[in-house]
């Protein structure tokens, strides 16, 4: 429903930014030309990441697809705001007129239609990160929308199109730092790295504190996609361990300490070569 009504304005809105003149106006379509191709890569990854794999070669499934998608809207944002900021530049003491009649009226539409996305999104932003970058997205695209809004008035009130300019620059600014930010959370799940707060070193040292665990190596943990984060661990258990019981405690541990689910333990015993033979 968000990607419907999105799409649907974005057509009103970029019509009437060429015919108004207005860059504010122009800013906001191509953000919300993000928003477009952002809610359709998060809803085309949502339907694909459910579906099972026929090749028998992605042992993870379609999961990560939700990644790419947020990397997508990520390059998306970042390159829109960098436009707007070019033109900006290019504009500066060309006094461009505007038509500020067709930029109050498509400001109020493009927020009340941002409002309804937003309350559309709000729920699953939490849960897949596909969705929380279409999610961000439309925030930014409700400030920029107010910014379109106060760009028109302020230009009735002083007359100068310099407003314009200011609330386009402002607008594409906070493009880029919201890009910046959903960039940062993208990479971090393609490099594998520890999910956001898990401290590797504490994991380790609460498995060390199991009962019957002498030494603990190879701990590895890292988000697979939104809510799926996996690890896997080799522990050393001394000769009068239970293995069942050390692996029924670690991963009680890694679950409700966690809320790691998806884990691995190799079991070892003390004294055997195991995976110290391996080169990495």
């Amino acid at each position: 429903m968000a990607f419907v009504l999105t799409a649907a304005f974005f057509v009103v809105e970029l019509v009437a930014g060429l015919l108004s003149g207005s860059l504010a106006l122009l800013s906001d379509a191509g953000h919300m030309a993000a928003d477009v191709v952002a809610l359709g890569a998060a809803l085309a990854a949502t339907v694909i990441a459910t579906r099972p794999d026929s090749t028998g070669r992605r042992t993870f499934g379609h999961y990560r697809v939700e990644i790419f998608a947020s990397g997508l809207a990520v390059l998306i944002m970042f390159g829109m705001g960098a436009y707007v900021l070019v033109e900006a530049i290019s504009r500066l003491g060309s006094g461009t007129p505007v038509a500020t009649g067709t930029m109050l009226l498509v400001g109020v539409l493009g927020l009340v239609v941002n409002v309804i996305s937003l309350l559309l999104l709000r729920s699953g932003s939490s849960e897949s990160l596909a969705v929380r970058g279409a999610y961000l997205e439309v925030v930014a695209d409700a400030a920029g929308s107010v910014g379109v809004i106060a760009a028109a008035l302020l230009i009735r009130a002083t007359g100068s199109t310099a407003w314009d300019l200011v609330v386009a620059v402002a607008i594409a600014v906070f493009i880029v730092v919201r890009s910046a930010m959903l960039g940062r959370q993208v990479l971090a799940v393609l490099a594998q790295h520890a999910p956001a707060g898990i401290d590797p070193a504490v994991v380790e040292a609460q498995l060390a504190g199991v009962h019957g665990v002498e030494e603990v190596h190879d701990l590895h943990l890292w988000t697979l996609t939104s809510g799926m984060d996996v690890g896997t661990v080799h522990l050393v258990v001394g000769d009068g361990a239970t293995n069942s019981t050390v692996l029924d405690e670690a991963r009680r541990l890694l679950l409700e300490g966690h809320g790691i689910e998806h884990v691995t333990v190799q079991i070892e015993s003390s004294g055997a070569a195991g995976c110290r033979e391996l080169g990495w």
